[in-house]
């Protein structure tokens, strides 16, 4: 009759090795998703202007978004929304040219 210990010891070493063997399938099933992910995304990206056309509408949409839920920000507060907005397309565009 076979020892409780030896057959505890040769399930835990089972289990090892279906563990790595899954490991490896899914590491050799990611690597080629991976390669393409570097190709695509470490590629040349945006210049600048491509990067400014994109700041101007996105600053358009946050400083209208913040007029409406500010309140009055359309009738008082004006000069301050231009400056914001100039300032926000300025430091959006640099990030956008310099990220992406």
């Amino acid at each position: 009759m076979p020892s409780k210990e030896g057959s505890g010891f040769l399930q835990i070493l089972l289990y090892i090795i279906g563990a790595v063997s899954v490991l490896l399938f899914i590491y050799f099933l990611v690597i080629p998703y991976t390669i393409e992910f570097v190709d695509v995304y470490f590629e040349e990206g945006l210049g600048l202007k491509s990067a400014a056309v994109i700041s101007f509408f996105v600053s358009i949409a946050t400083v209208v978004l913040f007029a409406m839920v500010g309140g009055d920000g359309l009738i008082g507060e004006v000069q301050y929304m231009f400056a914001a907005f100039f300032t926000y397309f300025f430091i959006l565009w640099l990030l956008i040219a310099w990220i992406f």
